[in-house]
């Protein structure tokens, strides 16, 4: 008998259900960044400066593709763990169903939208002449990958929502070693340049997607689907595009401000390029834990959610921002004052110029990781309730913020003056997110007290 691996997020103690969940989902994170992360590391420390500069100038670019399937499934995902916490379990895989047919059509859309506009996106970022051949050339191959990109956040979002945080992980552990070997097999042993760090990634992407589909096959028959559940329903379409798309747009959003500012750094020459794109993924990894708090409260607030009880997501909320903030202080103490060495990771310790820059950053942005951290709590928590809207618009204020940092100080002060453009977005995103939170949660408490008084 094959064993069902859900975890119900609807009764238990909430703490030890965020928690416990929470881990494996911030070693996945790790992992999938590793990808690029191991992509720069090799070509920095094997190729050059300038192979390190052209590849973490497209972490944003990236963040701007990927995010929106990411956006898209994990918005879709929502509406199955809904279903999943109402106990709905024909629904819910009728919702996965078309969620693969929404997911494959995105792919193919954005392959061939995306590589006819390659060149043309890479001259609006300003990337610099002596980089540019290797960039378009590593973007190419990304994005010829997006539909194993695509297949593989579907298939880990659809686990996350029936509470299985563990098994993506397990599978992205094994694609980032094979990544790892392959980078330096193409590039040490091939002389491939960065086409090869480009190959690894889309090669180890696709071995986490068939290994995720092995494993719902075998373990989780309440997945398995069937002819019927594959039967259009444009209801259902639009369902999942309601929440799927704002999501989409807001990873999207804040890709697009990432992107803006990381063409001002371009200004400034490579590097200043390689020295923010080292810095951008040491804070990467350890923002990661916001993330996972962020993907895990989503899930335990859409099930609890569609099992109708909110009491369980305020006090979910509650813990979690303590949780937060704890983590930023670490942080906050560790980017302070140890950015410098960390650097080390990506770039030879003679690189100082390279090395300062880094130091730039961090020292200009460690205190407002504490807002950071809260993007995640709240936005997740609306997105799980159902509520795509004005997640969106969070990050339409971060977008808005960062552009404005960027046109008024980018070629007309120091490099500092731009990294000032992460915290100014950090806090503009939650303008919109925690009053919205607290009315939400007023309007249930109130709706729940007429209930009682009816009962």
């Amino acid at each position: 008998m094959k064993k069902d691996t859900t975890n119900d997020m609807t009764v238990g103690s909430p703490v030890s259900l965020i928690i416990k969940f929470m881990i494996p989902m911030c070693l996945g994170n790790l992992f999938q960044q590793f990808y690029n992360i191991a992509d720069s590391i090799v070509a920095g420390k094997f190729i050059g400066v300038n192979a390190l500069a052209a590849i973490g100038s497209t972490g944003s670019l990236m963040f701007f593709v990927t995010g929106w399937l990411n956006g898209l499934s994990s918005g879709f995902a929502i509406i199955v763990a809904q279903m999943f916490g109402a106990k709905k379990f024909d629904r819910m895989r009728h919702y996965v169903a078309m969620s693969i047919y929404l997911m494959a059509a995105f792919s193919i859309v954005m392959t061939i939208g995306f590589s006819l506009a390659n060149k043309p996106i890479l001259h609006l970022m300003n990337s610099p002449e002596e980089v540019f051949g290797d960039v378009t050339a590593y973007m190419g191959i990304i994005y010829a990958g997006l539909i194993i990109t695509g297949a593989y956040n579907a298939l880990a979002a659809f686990l996350r929502a029936l509470g299985d945080s563990k098994s993506p992980l397990y599978f992205l552990i094994i694609s980032a070693v094979i990544n790892v070997i392959l980078d330096v097999v193409f590039i040490v042993a091939f002389g491939m340049g960065v086409e090869g760090c480009g190959y690894a990634t889309v090669i180890a992407q696709g071995i986490s997607a068939v290994c995720c589909l092995i494993y719902i096959v075998k373990r989780f028959p309440i997945l398995h689907l069937e002819r019927k559940d594959f039967e259009i329903c444009w209801d259902s379409f639009g369902r999942l595009l309601k929440l799927g798309i704002p999501m989409g747009l807001q990873f999207s959003i804040t890709a697009i401000g990432t992107i803006i500012v990381q063409s001002a750094v371009n200004i400034y020459g490579p590097v200043h390029m390689a020295g923010f794109s080292a810095a951008g993924k040491i804070q990467n990894i350890f923002a990661t834990v916001f993330t996972a708090f962020g993907a895990t409260i989503a899930t335990y607030v859409g099930q609890n959610r569609g099992a109708g009880k909110m009491d369980r997501v305020k006090q979910g909320v509650r813990y979690t921002q303590m949780m937060v903030l704890g983590w930023s202080v670490f942080v906050m103490f560790l980017m302070f004052f140890f950015g410098k060495y960390l650097t080390y990771l990506f770039v030879d310790p003679s690189e100082q110029d390279v090395v300062n820059v880094s130091v730039t950053y961090f020292r200009t942005v460690f205190w407002a990781y504490p807002f950071l951290g809260s993007i995640f709590l709240y936005r997740n928590t609306l997105q799980g309730m159902g509520y795509g809207l004005v997640p969106m618009l969070g990050g339409v204020f971060e977008l808005v913020a960062r552009t404005g940092i960027v046109v008024l100080i980018a070629g007309h002060t120091s490099f500092a003056g731009v990294c000032m453009a992460d915290p100014t977005a950090w806090i503009a995103a939650l303008i919109p997110l925690i009053p919205y939170y607290f009315h939400v949660m007023k309007k249930y408490k109130n709706k729940s007290q007429v209930q009682a008084v009816e009962d």
